[in-house]
């Protein structure tokens, strides 16, 4: 499938707001300016520049030739209205990423993507299967909250970096998409709205308890067992157990906020009693709540989720041992947009 090359200009989605500011100081422009196009950009959310009435013609005109207004662009929706939807996203390159829409009551969140691929090669997610080809700008990742807000009629309440991607792997870009969407007079989706998960990347963790932000962490285990872990997570080789669950106390220290773990239960693999209580004396005495979710299938890994008796045993051990535990169904299997699932598409559309 061909896709559209999106004009090669800078994004006016990737600058935050003191960067806009500093651009309209510098054509001579007064403030209000900058707060107007803002206000354009993340609380109407216009996707054109002859939509900003309110701004002279000339100055359209300035910014239509220095910056490109179209940060990615919906090349595909699957799912039905009112349930989970996946959207294909066009990057400025052509390069294609996917995004997961997930309604619930009142609640409207979707999950983004980070990078065009991924580097890190877990081997029951299908993200990093087609290689790592870059990292997202910030203005692509924020544009994939605004498609989301035009499809839900609404802004998203939750955002979550989920997608294909190691968010700590494209950590100032990500951080700057975050302050952008938080900002109170645009998008204003709260920082404890906001999750960023991570594989694991220690440096990430810990430059994110000195940001002072209060976005939630969310950290995926899978096992807790080093040999495990390293199996289902290259990652762990560089950053063990024991290593990545000091780094969670410290951020837990600095920030008081309370780190989720996520745990894919695997079929036979990581889903006996015994695990559960090694689970239990790896996060013992750090205050966490557990997400454990069963594999959802992906065509490269050779495995199944757990059954349901296997998953209420593990749950009721953790819950014995006083842990926050959930154990969660994940939407969207259907669309192959459930948790492990979303793919990176090169510019063929492999």
């Amino acid at each position: 499938m061909e896709t559209k090359t999106i004009e090669n200009k800078p994004l006016i989605h990737s600058l935050s707001r003191d960067e806009l500011t500093g651009i309209f100081a510098e054509m001579k422009e007064p403030k209000y300016r900058a707060d107007q196009l803002w206000s354009w950009l993340y609380v109407k959310k216009a996707f054109a520049w002859s939509m900003m009435s309110n701004l002279p013609s000339v100055l359209k005109e300035k910014l239509s030739s220095r910056f490109n207004l179209d940060s990615v662009r919906t090349d595909k929706t699957e799912g039905e209205n009112g349930g989970t939807r996946k959207i294909l996203v066009s990057l400025q390159d052509g390069e294609q990423v996917e995004e997961v829409l997930i309604p619930g009551g009142e609640r409207k969140t979707v999950c983004v993507s980070s990078q065009a691929g991924c580097r890190f090669n877990c081997t029951f997610c299908a993200s990093g299967q087609a290689g790592f080809r870059r990292n997202l700008e910030a203005g692509e990742i924020v544009g994939q909250v605004i498609l989301a807000a035009n499809v839900y009629g609404d802004r998203p309440t939750n955002v979550v970096f989920m997608g294909i991607g190691e968010p700590f792997d494209n950590y100032d870009a990500v951080l700057k998409a975050v302050r952008i969407i938080n900002d109170k007079d645009g998008l204003g989706i709260g920082a404890r709205k906001i999750t960023i998960s991570t594989c694991g990347v220690i440096p990430g963790i810990e430059k994110l308890a000195e940001e002072g932000i209060q976005v939630e962490l969310s950290v995926s285990l899978h096992a807790a067992e080093d040999e495990l872990r390293s199996k289902l997570m290259p990652v762990n080789r560089k950053y063990p157990l024991g290593s990545l669950i000091e780094a969670c106390r410290r951020y837990f220290e600095k920030t008081g906020r309370i780190i989720t773990f996520e745990y894919t239960m695997i079929r036979s693999l990581n889903d006996s009693a015994a695990h559960a209580r090694n689970l239990v004396k790896l996060i013992s005495g750090l205050p966490a709540r557990v997400n454990l979710i069963p594999l959802s299938p992906v065509e490269e890994f050779d495995g199944q989720a757990s059954t349901p008796d296997k998953a209420e045993v593990f749950t009721e051990i953790l819950g014995r041992a006083g842990i926050n535990t959930t154990l969660r169904m994940s939407k969207g299997s259907s669309l192959r947009a459930a948790c492990g699932q979303l793919r990176f598409r090169k510019q063929n559309g492999v």
